[in-house]
């Protein structure tokens, strides 16, 4: 039988506040642990909670970019369950009153655009974090290191510990928790979606689209390898062509990447599946995911499920959010993704393949346009008159000698003109030459230096080569200083940090010769040492071209100029 994946997220987002939900500690992360405590996020009796509004404040941004409705009367709830690392034995969270609801997220997978609704969105506080650590003999150096280091950290904070590890120390292949609280308090925002996923590809899309999202509205900085952005998947499967939902799900929590979210997902489509096939009864439960085996093990059944017994907070009073609060924050939104997309396919007359891709995260989308501005482009009269002409097609026919050939998107279809060619204007000339290098540089980007900073874990604003120098590099391949084979030396000399373009190329002598005689001098060489394929570029097989211009381009050591090249080879084999 076929079933049908319904995936639902549960998503907690560390917010990047100086200071903890309700009192006045660090959030700063790596410091050593149980140092960033105070009575308040430790739940030590006689302590008040205060609510910060700066939390309040991300959580209201983050609820307008998801295109929720955002409540105007908010309240906080006790949750109350027993775990090592939850202090007050209790979370302070919302249940009835969320800070916002019915929310959504586009996401495109294989060129289609796809809505996941978003439920809710609450604010909370985050728990402290267990260290479980193995030692003892045969267990590794690592793990003792890794155990000695956070000794050495606290022993000189709590005595009481330092006499736990040293009696553990004796006692071999002994198991070992730790408990730090610095975390405990920290701002944390959940975004529960609607079940609307349905394949581990759509959740991928999800899960990058919101962290995406999240970073543009600079809410969080969503940074994995320290816990502020992990994934709680809820899934089920239902036979093809049902529309109930099934009456049994899998919560797996606690998942720190998108790639084990992804694992999870594609093992418990196999799991479920096969148990269905078989017959056997599925029941709601949830489960925690072994990475090292890669595989889900069952940590509790529904039956079994904690009643959390939540009631209103008493040391907290309501929040009411009134329209110039809410209308403050609104002021504060940046372009978000999907409005950042529209205009880079119109300002810069990128393809809206290119424009996902650049815009994929504010810091690269920075880049670029900073890249843009350094190349000189600026809108001009025309461009700003062709805009409006797309939607004016009744203006089109005594403006059209300016926009007939135009190449930007926005061009009214060729049905809509004159037939008559008309010559280019020399302003139209320039501007199409600026989106071919616009088109250029976003070409760099996507291929030479996303790869080079993928593979040097670099982000965007921390790449080597700065977005001047880049536009640099493209300026000289479009006004034909150096080719394209010339370019990528300098692209690599740039990121080792070498200098800018113009000096890299001057330093090495790599200027491209322009000078016809050279050129045709190369270009005789190589018809001369090569009488097959200029034979058969001769009697029309356009393949032994790139031959010929191969055989030139390593004969000049790349610096002859390619579009002459090629017009020597026409005149001299096909006249």
């Amino acid at each position: 039988m076929q079933y049908e994946t319904i995936i639902g997220f549960e998503v907690h987002v560390e917010l990047s506040t100086a200071t903890k939900v309700f009192c006045g500690c660090s959030t700063k992360f790596g410091n050593p642990a149980n140092t960033q405590v105070c009575p308040v996020c430790l739940g030590l009796p006689g302590s008040l909670p205060v609510l910060n509004r700066k939390a309040v404040d991300y959580a209201i941004r983050a609820g307008l970019a998801l295109s929720c409705r955002i409540n105007r009367h908010t309240e906080f709830e006790r949750k109350n369950y027993y775990y090592p690392d939850l202090p007050k034995n209790y979370q302070i969270s919302q249940l009835r009153h969320s800070i916002g609801e019915g929310g959504h997220l586009d996401i495109i997978v294989d060129g289609r655009k796809k809505i996941v609704r978003i439920n809710n969105i609450h604010l909370e506080e985050d728990a402290g974090k267990s260290i479980h650590v193995e030692y003892g003999p045969g267990k590794g150096a690592s793990t003792s290191s890794a155990l000695s280091t956070q000794h050495s950290a606290l022993s000189t904070q709590h005595s009481a510990l330092s006499t736990q590890h040293s009696a553990l120390s004796t006692q071999h292949s002994a198991l070992c928790s730790l408990v730090d609280l610095n975390r405990a308090g920290t701002p944390l925002l959940e975004i529960v979606s609607e079940p609307d996923i349905r394949s581990v590809e759509e959740a991928v899309a999800y899960m990058n689209a919101l962290r995406n999202l999240l970073l543009y509205t600079q809410v969080s900085d969503c940074n994995m390898h320290e816990g502020r952005l992990r994934f709680e998947v809820n899934i089920s499967h239902r036979p093809l062509g049902q529309t109930e939902l099934p009456n049994f799900r899998s919560e797996i929590k606690n998942l720190a990447s998108m790639k084990s979210a992804a694992r999870v997902i594609e093992y418990e489509t196999r799991r479920q599946t096969r148990a269905l096939d078989k017959g056997e009864a599925l029941r709601h439960d949830t489960r925690l995911w072994d990475e090292a085996r890669g595989r889900t093990e069952t940590m509790r059944s529904k039956e079994q499920a904690h009643d959390y017994r939540y009631f209103p907070e008493p040391d907290l009073v309501e929040v009411e959010i009134d329209d110039a609060w809410l209308e403050r924050i609104r002021a504060t939104l940046p372009e978000l993704p999907a409005a950042k997309i529209t205009r880079f396919v119109a300002q810069y007359g990128l393809p809206e393949y290119d424009a996902e891709i650049l815009t994929a995260s504010r810091a690269l989308a920075d880049y670029y346009e900073a890249a843009a501005a350094a190349l000189t482009y600026r809108p001009s009269p025309l461009s700003a008159q062709h805009s409006a002409l797309s939607t004016d097609p009744s203006a089109l026919s005594t403006q059209h000698s300016a926009l007939s050939t135009h190449p930007s998107p926005l061009s009214p279809q060729p049905s809509a003109l004159s037939p008559q060619p008309l010559p280019l204007s020399p302003q139209h000339s320039a501007l199409s030459t600026q989106h071919s290098s616009l088109k250029a540089l976003s070409n760099w980007i996507m291929t030479e230096l996303l790869r080079e900073l993928n593979d040097r874990n670099l982000e965007p604003s921390e790449s080597p080569i700065s977005p001047e120098n880049l536009a640099g590099l493209v300026k000289m391949i479009a006004d034909g200083t150096i080719s394209g084979k010339i370019a990528k030396d300098v692209f690599a000399e740039m990121l080792e940090g070498r200098g800018d373009p113009k000096s890299i190329v001057e330093q090495k002598g790599w200027v491209q010769v322009k000078d016809t005689g050279a050129v045709e001098a190369w270009v005789d060489d190589a018809i001369a040492a090569n009488p097959g394929p200029a034979r058969e570029y001769a009697e029309g097989k356009d393949r032994a071209l790139g031959f010929l211009v191969g055989r030139i381009m390593k004969a000049s050591k790349g610096k002859a100029n390619p579009q002459m090249v090629n017009d020597l080879i026409r005149k001299k084999l096909r006249g």
